[in-house]
């Protein structure tokens, strides 16, 4: 029966290397994918099977029970705490937000993070291919190991930061539990329960496992908490808010004189501060504060099923399968609907329907008589409307995802030395995804100005009645439908008995992949037409691709009779994409591992990985825009840039304009705007990674039960696709690259119309490209202790002392966002802010002390962040700086019986939370610097901190049973 030891790695063992001071049957079962009658495994990183789990490539191991022990049923909550992710998107991601979970390993992205579950790719959810980490059931996880470092050359594309796998486990006999968390202001709370079935049969030959789960978590607003409960911003840092105010802004955009009327006391603003009546606009008496209805814990329920199952025929073959269903349901809830609109307005249309008073009757018929031209006296104004549509009710986003996964496979050997294992997965996953609360902008404007069916009152705080909401208001929805299939096949052994010295013999791996991926967005006609007003509208999307591959490992083992040894493997793997713009790519590995003595291992690799842009970066429908930007080709040497010459001169000709057009700013930009096509950019190539890692695993003889590891890593992503403005590609292409064969200026060929202007017909499409470099370094350091205590409360033996430690030192986290300007990098390691987001501290860990006693275990982690600095050094915020952060954990557990457990915890027992922020009367913030968990000024949606990084909720407790019979 497969039970937790809280003796054996309890919980918080989280390993940076997979060599680990336990027995060997515990490394078996807990290190590798799968174990044979002779012990052989498979380690996260090979395909190898082997006898022991040393590897060149540090292997981070986070053990079933720290779930537990932890207190949480969510995937996210426990990964986001390793030293080696950057949180990602999280439950607390509400705007941005999309009802996932993201891994984010090393900060290097969502998109380059591989996740398996038992060694096989899982299913993504949407055209970015990214996993979901909710949809994977933490309650069957018998391990998950963390690879840094790219692995292309073992697992295939994405894996350019590294690969994290779960494992599941088999069951024999029952289990079921639950779980029930709450927090200390008496809400969010999240109750989970689950069972899993399990039965070996034909005499053990074979195994069912099938289980099932059900979530639910309760919805936070930010108004539940007082850091969160007024939208902070500015410079200095105040109680702000949005322009888009219930009571309907105007801003008068006509010629006439605004003297003596509301408008001329704030550039042309006005309000109407009662029903009907205009007065100046104030700031920030009159700005919305959007914060306290934005979720801070969004609201999830999930239905889970699956069954694993294994028969083996034969020594020559075993057949397996998985199957598993998720229902993910996940409400986002936004502020009402802010609507911004340049429209009119027609006075004698709003006298005669009693919308406006005669004070701002006569203020409008006064900027009307002052107005010039045809506009004088005609009975109308132009105007800017910003409105908070609140009578309409909220924002809330509703996604549903179903997903499923198929796998069938069969394994076995072939003869001594030769065993196979080839299987096909399919995957699918399609989101429903509804809104309600959104506005049709053109119906909207008709029924303020007057040109539509009905007129509706927008002048003043909940004057829009029912029908006028009717008007208006609609419902869209989009959905997303992804598909994966591999099928793959892989046959692995030794040479025989070639063995060098005392070693094991040669050990390989060799084998062959085919890969599909396809994905496609579909949103309404009010979403992809851009008529919409709340969320934000978005085009179709639909592509697809494959790949086939051949890949091959080897592994050489020396060992002297002495006990010292020495090994090197090395790996390879060709992929042939559908894509022309990647064809044929190479991924290699190689690495080696010495071990002089006993107590000390060295080990190094390097790796070079790739990835292939997503079905959205290649494929994301497009949505013509104007941004500002400068063509180089009309520079006339005055406010138009310099007059092309030399490279510029000729590249401008090649492009298509002619030469007497060259420096014509008035021909060539005849205003300040370029129309351009915002979506995926079809001519993107790969990415690529080069890694390196090496390091020191000791474990002193002199020292029992003692093991530390250290490894250096070292990764850079070279062409790293990024979304860059237009003025950043005409500048890349024209001044710089100056070739319009260049992927970075493919964009532009064919664009102009026949005078050399960029028109509208054709405009330039501004995508991802591949300009940007990644790099990220530092030091993982781990340390396990674990050492008999001499003496017993609750037992006649002696008491166990476990104590595990893994910390990350972050060197550097740089982003050079034109990797042929090595001028312009921003460097992240240690910083937070605008330019690198989520906190990137140069010294992260987390901990746990665990004193077992029997059938009684106390364990308490400790989780720390170091401070991170702003990373605008140009500007002094009044947050300059987040101090250092830790959180306790203490969690109680107890054998009550051998069949039963339960296991009760407090999370952030000291209730570390964001400060309260304090105001002056003018409503800046005056708390001190360096206690505010502030995050990014102008992202204050989220709750004016950093939720996935920062605890949000408070002391939260917890409680959870476990049967096994």
């Amino acid at each position: 029966m497969n039970r937790f030891s809280k003796g054996s790695l309890l919980a918080g063992t989280i390993m940076a290397g997979a060599m680990v001071a336990t027995p060997a049957m515990a490394q078996d079962a807990e290190t590798g994918e799968g174990a044979s009658e002779d012990n052989r495994i498979v380690v996260t990183g090979s395909r190898i099977q082997r006898r022991n789990v040393e590897t060149a490539a540090p292997v981070a191991v986070v053990e079933a029970e720290e779930f537990q022990l932890s207190g949480t049923v969510n995937v996210e909550n426990v990964i986001n705490t390793l030293p080696q992710v950057v949180p990602g998107t999280t439950s607390f991601s509400n705007n941005p937000g999309n009802g996932t979970a993201s891994l984010n390993l090393r900060g290097l992205g969502s998109t380059r993070t591989m996740l398996l579950v038992n060694g096989r790719r899982w299913m993504f959810f949407d055209t970015n291919q990214i996993t979901d980490l909710n949809t994977i059931p933490n309650f069957l996880l018998e391990s998950v190991d963390v690879v840094t470092g790219g692995a292309s050359a073992v697992y295939g594309s994405d894996a350019l930061a590294g690969v994290v796998n779960f494992r599941l486990k088999e069951v024999e006999g029952v289990e079921v539990g639950g779980q029930y968390s709450i927090t200390e202001e008496g809400d969010g709370s999240r109750y989970q329960i689950h069972a899993a079935i399990g039965s070996d049969f034909a005499d053990g030959r074979g195994n069912v496992t099938v289980f099932g789960e059900y979530f639910n978590r309760e919805e936070i607003f930010q108004g539940d908490r007082t850091f969160s409960n007024f939208a902070l911003g500015g410079n200095p840092l105040q109680q702000l808010g949005s322009s888009l105010p219930p009571e309907t802004r105007l801003r008068y955009d006509g010629d006439g004189d605004v003297t003596g009327t509301s408008f001329e006391a704030n550039n042309n603003l006005a309000i109407f501060g009662s029903p009907g009546s205009l007065r100046a606009y104030e700031t920030p008496r009159d700005l919305y504060n959007y914060a306290p209805v934005n979720y801070l814990q969004l609201p999830q329920e999930r239905y889970l099923l699956g069954g694993i199952a294994s028969y083996e025929v034969s020594s020559a073959l075993e057949v397996y399968g998985e199957l598993t269903y998720v229902n993910n349901r996940v409400d986002a809830e936004l502020a009402p609907t802010p609507i911004l609109v340049n429209t009119f307005l027609d006075i004698d249309s709003l006298v005669a329907n009693g919308f406006i008073d005669a004070g701002s009757e006569a203020e409008l018929r006064s900027l009307d008589a002052s107005e010039t031209g045809a506009d004088q006296n005609n009975g109308l104004v132009d105007v800017q409307i910003r409105r908070r549509l609140q009578e309409a009710g909220g924002r809330r986003n509703l996604d549903e995802r179903n997903a499923f996964r198929v796998v069938a496979g069969a394994r076995g050997e072939i003869n001594e030395y030769l065993n196979y294992d080839a299987y096909y997965l399919f995957s699918r996953t399609r989101n429903s995804n509804i809104q309600q609360g959104n506005a049709s902008v053109s119906r909207f404007t008709a029924a303020v100005n007057g040109t539509g069916a009905d007129q509706i009152n927008i002048f003043g705080l909940n004057t829009l009645s029912a029908d006028d909401v009717d008007v208006f208001r609609i419902q869209a929805q989009n959905g997303d439908i992804s598909t994966l299939e591999v099928v793959s096949a892989v046959l692995s052994g030794t040479f025989g008995d070639f063995a060098l010295g005392a070693a094991e013999p040669v050990g390989f791996a060799f084998g062959a992949e085919h890969r599909s991926v396809s994905s496609r967005f579909i949103p309404d006609e009010f979403l992809a037409s851009g008529d919409v007003a709340g969320f934000n509208a978005g085009q179709p999307t639909e592509g697809s691709y494959s790949v086939d591959e051949l890949f091959a490992e080897v592994n050489i083992p020396y060992e002297t009779e002495s006990g010292m040894r020495f090994e090197v493997n090395g790996a390879a793997r060709y992929s042939d994409y559908s894509l022309s713009t990647v064809g044929g790519v190479w991924t290699y590995a190689g690495g080696a591992q010495f071990t002089p003595i006993p107590d000390v291992t060295l080990r190094g690799q390097y790796q070079r990985a790739v990835r292939a842009p997503n079905v959205g970066e290649l494929f994301q429908g497009t949505a013509i825009g104007f941004p500002g930007a400068n063509d180089p080709c009309a520079g006339d040497g005055a406010g138009g840039g310099p007059i092309p010459t030399g490279a510029l001169l000729a590249i401008c000709q090649a492009n298509g304009v002619p030469a007497g057009n060259i420096g014509n700013n008035a021909v060539l930009q005849p205003d300040g705007q370029i129309a351009a096509l915002f979506g995926g950019n079809p001519n993107l190539q790969e990415e690529t990674s080069d890694s390196l890692t090496f390091g020191v695993v000791l474990q002193p003889s002199f020292i029992p039960g003692l093991t530390i590891t250290a490894d250096y890593f070292d990764i850079t992503v070279d062409d790293a696709i990024q979304t860059i403005s237009l003025q950043q590609a005409l500048d890349i292409c024209f001044n710089q690259v100056q070739d319009l064969t260049d992927p970075r200026c493919l964009n532009f060929v064919g664009t102009r119309d026949a005078q050399g202007a960029f028109g509208r017909d054709n405009p330039p499409v501004l995508g991802g490209a591949n300009i940007a470099e990644l790099s990220v370094s530092g030091i993982d350091l781990q340390v396990n202790y674990s050492t008999d205590v001499p003496f017993s409360f609750m037992s006649d033996g002696d008491a166990r002392l476990d104590v595990q430690f893994l910390g990350t030192w972050t060197e550097s986290s740089d982003v050079a966002p034109d990797q042929n300007d090595p001028t312009n990098i921003d460097t992240c390691a240690g910083e937070f802010g605008l330019t690198c987001g989520e906190p990137t501290p140069s010294f992260k860990w987390t901990s746990r002390f665990s004193y077992i006693d029997g059938p009684v275990t106390v364990t308490t982690r400790w989780r720390h962040l170091s401070g991170v600095q702003d990373d605008d050094p140009g500007v002094d915020y009044i947050v300059e700086r987040i101090s250092a952060y830790d959180l306790i954990d203490l969690t109680l557990s107890v054998d009550a019986t051998e069949n039963f457990t339960v296991t009760a915890g407090i999370n952030n027992l000291f209730n570390t939370l964001p400060s309260t922020p304090q105001f002056d009367a003018s409503g800046q913030v005056i708390n001190n610097t360096n206690s505010l968990l502030l995050g990014d000024f102008n992202n204050a949606e989220q709750s004016n901190t950093y939720p996935s990084t920062y605890d949000v909720l408070g002391r939260d407790f917890f409680v959870s049973a476990q049967f096994r019979f």
